[in-house]
């Protein structure tokens, strides 16, 4: 999560989420550098518009969380127990 914080720190400062830079906050919190986690975070980064996945994610939680029926609750509870048995039956096919 420190990572995901720091590049987030980053942008809201101005600065390129970068190698270098995301080095320089995680070391500066105390935590110690994982270089590995912080070339998987800038490359999942790389390309993304941080100020619009930030405006989506605040439209989503501003939506009214009750204006949901009884009857779409059921649906999606139907669908949520037949998820794990499709996730079963696709990995016996990896393993065998």
């Amino acid at each position: 999560m420190e990572y995901i914080y720091g590049a987030l720190l980053l942008h809201k400062l101005g600065q390129p989420v970068n190698e270098e830079n995301l080095k320089k906050v995680i070391s500066a919190a105390g935590v110690e550098v994982d270089g590995a986690k912080i070339k998987t975070l800038v490359a999942a980064l790389h390309g993304v518009d941080i100020s619009a996945e930030l405006a989506n994610a605040s439209a989503i939680a501003a939506a009214p969380a009750g204006g949901a029926a009884p009857a779409e609750t059921k649906k999606e509870e139907k669908k949520e127990e037949e998820r794990p048995s499709e996730s079963a039956a696709g990995l016996s096919a990896l393993f065998g």
